[in-house]
């Protein structure tokens, strides 16, 4: 370290050699809306002058990103490839160890190699950002692997969110990485939507709620130890987002929280378009809707390749240098994941295209973000020394409770949990003893293999199966007979996008599941079922149906998964139908027939115990749905707020079932409220009934009373987690804001005056209780936008 330290020295000097010229510098101001300003007069002064020594070359390096396999040799840092790069610096390295299989301790080493060369050999000293994803868990090999954010979104659970998100921060500030290219915002309202398994599902408040809980445990008290949060992708995308009311009420809601209420200044626009633009070069929505009406003052950074791609894809540019000439003057700071489009900046500042000042805005905020982070401090602190864990028994805990968690039961007969007269399971499917459907998108294992074409080791860190995870839970009490039955899909059924709108995929990644497993037998798994008493059938998706860039045929049960299950049910035998995947998958003709239906998701590196766990009534489920499930392959978004009107579906949002039964009793709320009174307070009493302990997830929804009210027919706002032992009730409350039944209309926030019906719920369409307020007063238009979001829960 004593050379990083003499490093960190020079750079030292070259930055207080250039404050001397400027420390009278002062920022502009921002209008006050309960944020942090990004900047201040120190960190203004600092900037600028760093920037005032800097070449254009220099400059243009801290806006753009490369992959640290640029400057990697044999898999190992090399000088002299950095000398070749990166002779001026660089700004970011893009998912810089979700490409490696390096150990959490050799990948700090290699950040500090890395930045002991920007600091020692580059004129300007300057450090560059580490950024990865982080959604299921930093994103490298050996680090715990959390359920997915749709599992997660089912858990209901902000707490727990921001635990999982606080360990992400300790282990990527211990690697020397400081930024995240999370959480992911957008709401979901297809199954046929490959990256539906990112999401929290198809709620605004939920959502906002859980994202926020994201970038609190993932920001920190503050930035400058620990990781940036990136909400993305702005706004609307994988979705239709061209009526503004809802655009505004909902698909906007979830960024604008975590920027007003969680301090993010990270802003990543997505692949798609908004009024005909693509949202990397459209102005309406990085300058007008996201700096002016949101207040937002920080970084935006493109997601990888987006700003060529207006070119390349969108053909909506002529050229790779307009495409950047549009994506800078429209609000986009820096280009991901390597120069493609920004290299011609240079050649358009001397045509007229684009200004100086532009340039200079982007290469400030850029070097801005590096200040808070304390990139730029006298001593910045550099990973941890020692040797580094990044799956301690504390992580390994909070993945098995957030799989618990996130795992939803969506019938049950009462064959769950599994009585002690069951003695033969026949354990089946293709799902059943592997760990591919265990992982994510985004997971570090999915990323490895489907970008990198490479194999990563199930034991580091240790992922347990099903399989392995019943004969935990049962010992020898129970014979427990595996036969795959089939396979994924036959034949393997994806297709690898590559229509230049997303990253392409290499579709190696399919022969790296099915490596070293074995062919299926349905004689014998028929066989071993009808010996059995119970047959747990797992199925479902894995790495390369579902995520980014993975497009399946539909959303069944994907191959011959669906007849096996028929032909299973056909045995007599109870069938236990557990299915794996990133997404709602089409069961109407399997439900009837199946005693019991776990939906597991993604659930990361301890679901097969939590599954095992919850069928031998260890643990008592407690997940509610985040997203309606579909009766049909029906590509029609789906919305709960509409009603249920068209189309009935299988399982309606926020159902999920439990071992146990709640009741709902006493519900108390004044019949009025001023609408300029900061809250109103809704309570009732909830008790379990049954003899089981459980954790009922109450639900709060309003729906309008006035027939000529533009308001959806029924909307979430407000919800709590409830610990019940058996036989215990409780008191809660919701302090509801009446500024959270603003809407959007007519280009202005409008709060109306009238009456509301607040339901108390099991589900959006189980309501326990409900009363009907009214709202008095005048028409209130909210000049600033939405401030308050959410329901105090007592």
């Amino acid at each position: 370290m004593n050379k990083l330290k003499q490093s960190l020295l020079s750079r030292a000097s070259f930055v207080l050699i250039c404050l001397s010229t400027f420390l009278g510098c002062q920022s502009e101001t921002i209008q006050e809306k309960g944020m942090e300003s990004f900047s201040n007069a120190e960190l203004e002064a600092k900037a600028i002058a760093i920037m005032s020594q800097m070449t254009l070359d220099e400059k243009l390096a801290q806006i753009e990103g490369i992959r640290p396999n640029e400057i990697m040799v044999d898999g190992k840092f090399s000088l002299e490839k950095c000398k070749e790069v990166i002779p001026h610096g660089i700004g970011h390295f893009c998912q810089f160890s979700s490409s490696l299989t390096m150990s959490p301790t050799e990948l700090r080493d290699f950040v500090r190699d890395v930045q002991n060369y920007l600091m020692t050999e580059t004129r300007t000293k300057l450090p560059a950002i580490f950024h990865e994803e982080a959604i299921t868990g930093f994103a490298t090999q050996g680090a715990t692997t959390f359920p997915q954010q749709i599992g997660m979104g089912c858990s209901w659970n902000a707490d727990q969110i921001t635990k999982n998100a606080t360990s992400t921060r300790k282990n990527m500030r211990a690697a020397g990485a400081t930024y995240a290219l999370s959480p992911m915002l957008d709401l979901s309202r297809t199954a046929h939507w490959e990256r539906i398994e990112e999401s929290y599902g198809e709620d605004a408040y939920l959502t906002s709620a859980l994202g926020l809980a994201f970038v609190n445990g993932l920001q920190g008290e503050n930035i400058s130890n620990g990781v940036v949060a990136t909400t993305k992708h702005f706004a609307g995308y994988g979705t239709q987002n061209n009526n503004p009311k809802e655009f505004y009420e909902e698909y906007l809601m979830p960024h604008e929280v975590v920027i007003k209420k969680g301090n993010v200044k990270s802003v990543m626009p997505s692949y798609g378009r908004f009024k005909g633009e693509a949202v990397v070069t459209s102005k309406e929505m990085l300058t007008t809707i996201l700096r002016e009406k949101l207040g937002f003052d920080g970084v935006v950074v493109s997601d990888y390749g987006a700003v060529n791609l207006t070119y390349s894809g969108h053909r909506l540019a002529s050229s790779s240098k307009e495409a950047a000439v549009m994506a800078l003057n429209a609000g986009t700071d820096i280009e991901l994941a390597k120069p493609i489009a920004f290299p011609y900046l240079p050649e358009a500042l001397k045509e007229g295209l684009v200004s100086q000042e532009k340039i200079d805005d982007a290469v400030k905020r850029s070097l801005i973000m590096k200040a808070r982070l304390g990139l730029l401090n006298e001593n910045p602190t550099i990973g941890v020394d020692g040797e580094l864990d990044f799956d301690p028994p504390a992580n390994r805990k909070l993945a098995y409770e957030s799989a618990c968690q996130s795992i939803v039961l969506l019938k049950n007969n009462g064959i769950l949990p599994l009585k002690n007269d069951v003695k033969k399971i026949a354990l089946v499917g293709p799902n059943a003893a592997t760990v591919h459907g265990l992982l994510g998108d985004y997971t570090y294992q999915s990323m490895i293999s489907f970008w990198w074409s490479k194999q990563f080791d199930p034991n580091n860190p240790k992922l347990i199966s099903l399989s392995e995870g019943l004969h935990n839970a049962l010992g020898e009490k129970v014979s427990i007979k595996h036969e795959r039955g089939c396979d994924w899909s036959a034949p393997l059924e994806s297709v690898i996008k590559k229509d230049g709108l997303g990253d392409s995929r290499l579709a190696k990644v399919k022969m790296l599941t099915i490596k070293d497993v074995p062919q299926p037998d349905l004689t014998n798994a028929i066989k071993i079922s009808k010996e059995s008493d119970v047959i747990i059938a797992v199925m479902g998706e894995n790495i390369y149906l579902c995520g980014e860039g993975r497009e399946r045929k539909g959303i069944r049960l994907p191959g011959e998964q669906e007849e096996f299950v028929k032909k299973l049910i056909a045995t007599g035998k109870p069938v236990i139908l557990v299915m794996y995947g990133g997404r709602p998958q089409v069961v109407n003709e399997l439900e009837e027939g199946c005693a019991a239906i776990v939906q597991g998701w993604f659930p990361g590196e301890e679901g097969g115990q939590a599954i095992a766990d919850i069928m031998t009534g260890k643990v008592n489920p407690s997940a509610k749905l985040c997203i309606t499930y579909p009766k049909s392959e029906d590509k029609a978004e789906v919305n709960y707020k509409n009603g249920y009107t068209n189309t009935q579906p299988q399982y309606p949002f926020g159902y999920g079932l439990s071992y146990t039964n709640y009741t709902y009793s006493d519900l108390k709320m004044n019949s009025s409220a001023k609408i300029t009174d900061e809250r109103f307070e809704i309570a009732c009493k909830i008790k379990n009934t049954g003899d089981k302990d459980g954790t009922e997830i109450v639900q709060l929804y309003v729906s309008p009373k006035d027939a000529n009210s533009d308001m959806k027919p029924i909307q979430l706002k407000g919800f709590q987690r409830v610990d019940l032992k058996a036989g215990e009730e409780k008191a809660i409350k919701f302090l509801v804001s009446p500024e959270q039944l603003a809407q959007y209309i007519d280009n202005q926030w409008i709060l109306e005056p009238g009456k509301y019906e607040f339901k108390v719920a099991a589900s959006c369409t189980d309501i326990r209780l409900s009363e009907t307020i009214e709202l008095k007063g005048n028409e209130m238009i909210l000049e600033n936008g939405r401030s308050v979001f959410f329901s105090i829960n007592q």
